[in-house]
This record gives structure tokens, sequence and C-alpha cells, in this order.
């Protein structure tokens, strides 16, 4: 090796290990931008991908769009649902009728319908089926009751109809009232038809 590659390579490594330190700095000095616009783009982002409503509790979103519906028709229609709102959760028990008892669900209609219209209703899905008037399922508004087959017999439960194919009810042993979208299998299945028992007339 002769002096000339010597002294190009002393100059390489020279250059190399004074140029770290300046790298360094650089990285420390950049670091913290080249992550605040990572943050920045973030946030853009799910500005961009959020609505206000993706802020609001889903069950709150849910109540205010059904009231929201049942007002459009009634008003006695809007006192069953948020009567019948009230008492979600509550626990299904066998021939109960008041939120004290437990619910079972032609308890939880009669009740809600009592205390929200003064409308006296029979304990009994099948009983209540007889009542009112009868609609088709295009024809049904917030308020109306929905039946179904639920025990290999026609008209054997009952719920309250929401809009929007939901419907509240007080399920069966070990569950509590909640509400239920008519278009799943089990219980679009199921449905055996609707009346209207609280009528826009009727107030």
């Amino acid at each position: 090796m002769n002096l000339y590659h010597i002294l190009q390579l002393n100059y390489d490594v020279c250059l190399h290990y004074w140029l770290i330190p300046i790298r360094i700095f650089v990285m420390k000095k950049l670091l913290p931008i080249y992550l605040l616009s990572i943050l920045l783009a973030c946030q853009n982002l799910m500005a961009d991908e959020l609505s206000p409503e993706d802020n609001v509790p889903a069950e709150i979103s849910l109540q205010e769009n059904i009231v929201s519906q049942a007002q459009s028709f009634s008003h006695k229609a809007e006192e069953v649902i948020m009567n019948a709102l009230s008492l979600l959760g509550i626990q299904y028990e066998y021939g109960g009728h008041s939120p004290e008892t437990g619910f079972d669900c032609s308890g939880f209609v009669a009740y809600v319908f009592k205390q929200a219209a003064n409308i006296s209703l029979p304990h009994g899905a099948r009983a209540m089926s007889q009542l009112g008037q009868k609609i088709s399922p295009s024809e049904l508004k917030p308020g109306d009751l929905v039946f179904f087959n639920t025990l290999k017999s026609a008209f054997s439960h009952v719920g309250i109809y929401l809009g929007n194919n939901k419907f509240i009810h007080a399920p069966r042993s070990g569950q509590n009232v909640r509400v239920e979208n008519m278009d799943t299998q089990y219980w679009g299945s199921r449905f055996n038809g609707a009346v209207r028992v609280a009528s826009e007339e009727s107030e």
C-alpha cells in the first residue's frame, strides 16, 4: 500500500467518525418533529373517519332514535316507548307483572301500557293478540304489539315494536328485558302478526 492509499484510508476513517456526532445531533433534533407529524396525521385520519355519533354510546343513540320515531307517530306511542325503555334490564319472572317482581312477556307489555297509556290489557300473549287492530308488517309503527311462536304455539310470545324492525320484550327465564332485531332468523321465522292498541284516534 503506497502513501496515497494510506492517506486516503485515514481521511475516510476520520470523515466517518467526524460525521457520527453530526448524524446523532440531527436525529435527536428531527425525531420529535417526525413523531409529531405522525401523531397529527393519525388524529386527522380518525377525525375524518369518525362522525359525531360514533362518540355517543350505542345504547343512548338507539334509544334517542327510537323515541324520535315514536314522537312522529303519536304522543301515546312516545309515552309507551319511553316507559318500556326505562325498564331495560329488569329480570324475567314467569307470571311477573311489575319491576319489583320481574316480568314475563305479557306482564311486561301490560304494565307498560297501563302506566304509559292507561290501557288495561289482559295477561297472556294470545289474549292480547285478539285485541285492537290487526296490521301487516309493512304497517308497523312504534307502540304496536308484535307476536311470536316461541313455545310451538302461535301467539305464545309478545313484545312492543320500537321501529326499524326492533322490539322490546321480556325474553325468558334467566334473561332480562331487552331490545331484539326482528330481522334475525330466529325472530323472523317465528313472527305471527301484530296489533295496534294505542292508535292516534284513541288519544
